[in-house]
């Protein structure tokens, strides 16, 4: 029998964080409780966690901060959970480097099943990158294992979400990606409404890997989604492609 997955909940409303963990024990989690952003920091640095619930406003640090600071040593998924409702918080939030986030208040049942997605999509792309260890297109490359990417020999620094952003369609070369699927595979979920998220990080991704090249590798198809492909099939693509 597999070990249980242990989850670090960073919250400063005691009622709010007893609840989450009560939930979190019922389904098979074990649980790590903290309350205020110095703590949390301490408790990650001493133990192996699988995921991350932590709020925004915290004693100490922000959960912005405490997200800035795991994120120079680790990739482990990290939920935000906010009363901020704004998509400019949103994105700054997933800049960050979280994997998710959720407005409060929540359903519980919404938090466990994103948790579930989450999770599941670590798990299969951990299976994925024991196969792969790099992903190319024309003088494009990226090492998954050194989650390093370089065009024409030059480093590029991509965010978390960029880089994984950039790897699902690089698995999907070729293929035209609609908002929302793009969004179920680097975000893990839905965001209702918002799927203008995908264009934000879209155009970060190509003032990152275009701008500055004579050949432009992701192209916006009118009225369905986003595509990266080579200048080969590029030629033999509809026209009906924008450049940006």
């Amino acid at each position: 029998m597999s070990a249980a997955e242990k989850i670090l909940i960073v919250e400063d409303d005691f009622h709010v964080a007893q609840f989450i963990q009560l939930e979190m024990n019922h389904e098979g989690y074990e649980v790590e409780v903290s309350g205020d952003g110095a703590n949390a920091l301490e408790v990650f640095q001493k133990q192996k966690f699988d995921l991350i619930i932590l709020d925004w406003m915290l004693p100490h640090l922000s959960g912005l901060e405490v997200c800035r600071r795991i994120r120079k040593t680790s990739q482990v998924p990290i939920i935000l959970l906010t009363a901020k409702e704004d998509i400019g918080d949103k994105i700054a939030g997933l800049d960050t480097g979280a994997d998710d986030y959720l407005t409060k208040p929540f359903e519980i049942e919404e938090l466990l099943a994103r948790i579930r997605a989450i999770l599941r999509r670590n798990a299969f792309h951990r299976n994925q990158d024991k196969d792969e260890e790099l992903l190319s297109i024309e003088d494009l490359t990226v090492d998954l294992k050194k989650r390093m990417v370089k065009r024409g020999g030059n480093l590029i620094d991509l965010t978390q979400r960029e880089f994984d952003l950039l790897v699902h369609l690089l698995r999907h070369e070729g293929e035209v990606l609609n908002r929302e699927q793009i969004l179920t595979a680097a975000w893990g979920y839905d965001f209702i409404g918002e799927t203008n998220v995908v264009d934000v990080y879209i155009r970060y991704l190509r003032n990152k890997l275009d701008r500055d090249y004579e050949r432009t590798l992701i192209h916006t198809v009118r009225g369905i989604g986003y595509v990266i492909r080579s200048s080969e099939e590029r030629i033999k693509a509809d026209t009906n492609d924008e450049p940006f």
